[in-house]
């Protein structure tokens, strides 16, 4: 390395109070790429988010954890190669051949040894010419009673491979040419083979020769459970552990009741059919039906304060105001983002900022600031088509609101039976701190503010 390049080491950055470790989910940039400063080269997952880790110079990135590792906060997760490195390569994006420090030629996957020197890359469709490294591997081997080609021994190739490619072929008795190879230049990498020895292991069935395959029977008649993987397994993410963690400590550790009431929809429906455009066109946000319910919540909230309190040690905490957090359910699972100061926001507001956190935690874009501090949560199992549930609490919230289908139900009105648009609301709540009649009182608000809107402008 010359005097003008430098190395900068990229290590796992501080996650939030509390977070001490991270996945390596993603390396969006590849082994020997350039990247420039504010480059996003890879995602950490944590137990509450993923957090995205930007470059912080321009160079050639070398990778030394792989994805999947768990890693410390401090920890060395890759190197960038500065100074003369980065001009030595095409460009952004493109990868680093001549400035990487493992030598000339295509550089290793993360995770492998450099290849030997003498080991010179071949073009895909060409033999090495007499001569080049590589050239007796690669010649036809005679077998001595039949004058025949034989396919290479395992761990041979007519493909340079790396120290450990060569190794870990070897020591599986793989033939590395039945590998497809994924490398620039069609390169056979480390996790070529760790990949093509998943899927062996995943269809043992189909891996092991029979009887009748050796005698050159038709393997066509096989039957398809044989070909079949039984199982797939794949590993818990941090954020699935931090939800089973976290529900198994609500009930172990609250007095967890459930109060269920039934509202009626109509006149909350007919409010929004009658100003949704003009609410739209006025706002440049949908009206939904969950500002209605948290502008309701709000208000509950202030009529029975001990829903909204939390208990620590020897004390009752009471909230003087509600940070209102909402299950987003995304592919990874569960998130909660909390909406700051709901209790003094708008209905406008309120849609803004439950439309911007919801497509925040589906893209895995969520701050870890936006995910604590809630003092209630609410959480709707009705856009999946549940009818009726009990929500189990979200420490350390003494409380959480369940949301459910919205369903045409025969009711009593009057004396007479008529059909009204009907859901079911269910408050689960900590019976150490709530008795039954603050939650029973507490849907009792939601159930008369939705079904006379008319409350939520009024606030009575």
């Amino acid at each position: 390395m010359s005097n003008s390049e430098t190395v900068l080491n990229v290590c796992v950055p501080g996650l939030g109070e509390s977070v001490t470790e991270a996945r390596i989910a993603k390396w969006l940039k590849a082994e020997g790429q350039v990247v420039s400063p504010d480059d996003v080269i890879a995602e950490l997952e944590t137990d509450k988010a993923t957090v995205e880790l930007p470059a912080a110079a321009r160079g050639v990135l070398h990778i030394v954890q792989g994805e999947g590792r768990t890693v410390n906060v401090g920890d060395l997760i890759a190197r960038i190669e500065t100074g003369a490195a980065a001009p030595a390569a095409v460009g952004s994006g493109e990868t680093a051949v001549a400035a990487s420090p493992r030598g000339r030629g295509t550089p290793a996957a993360a995770g492998e040894e450099p290849p030997t020197p003498t080991t010179v890359p071949v073009e895909p469709n060409r033999p090495p010419l007499r001569g080049e490294p590589g050239a007796a591997t690669n010649a036809p081997r005679k077998d001595s009673s039949f004058g025949t080609a034989a396919a290479p021994a395992p761990g041979e190739s007519t493909r340079p491979l790396s120290p450990a490619v060569r190794r870990l072929v070897a020591e599986n008795h793989l033939n590395p040419d039945e590998i497809v190879a994924t490398g620039p230049g069609q390169r056979l990498t480390k996790g070529d083979v760790l990949e093509h020895l998943a899927r062996r292991e995943s269809t043992p069935l189909a891996a092991a020769p029979t009887p009748a395959d050796s005698l050159g029977a038709d393997r066509s008649t096989a039957p398809a459970a044989a070909v079949e993987a039984e199982e797939t397994r794949v590993e818990i993410s941090m954020l699935r552990q931090t939800i089973a963690r976290r529900l198994v400590e609500a009930q172990r550790t609250a007095a967890i009741l459930t109060t269920i009431n039934e509202i009626d929809m109509s006149a909350v429906m007919a409010l929004r059919e009658k100003y949704r455009e003009q609410f739209e066109k006025a706002h440049q946000v949908g009206l939904g039906f969950l500002s209605f319910f948290a502008r309701a919540a709000c208000a509950a909230l202030k009529a029975v304060p001990v829903v909204n309190a939390q208990l620590q040690d020897r004390a009752i905490v009471y909230k003087h105001h509600v940070h209102l957090a909402l299950a987003v359910a995304t592919e990874k699972g569960l998130i909660v983002p909390v909406i700051r100061y709901a209790d003094k926001l708008s209905m406008a507001q309120i849609e803004v900022q439950v439309k911007q956190l919801a497509a925040r935690a589906r893209e895995g874009k969520i701050t870890l600031e936006e995910l604590g501090g809630g003092t209630f949560t609410i959480t709707n199992g009705g856009v999946f088509g549940s009818l009726l549930s009990t929500p189990i609490l979200n420490p350390p919230q003494s409380a959480i609101l369940g949301l459910h289908k919205i369903q045409k139900r025969p009711v009593v009105v009057a004396d007479q039976i008529v059909v009204r648009p009907m859901m079911y609301v269910a408050l689960s709540y900590d019976h150490r701190l709530i008795d039954g009649r603050e939650a029973v009182t507490f849907l009792v608000h939601i159930k008369e503010a939705l079904e006379d809107p008319a409350r939520l402008l009024l606030e009575v």
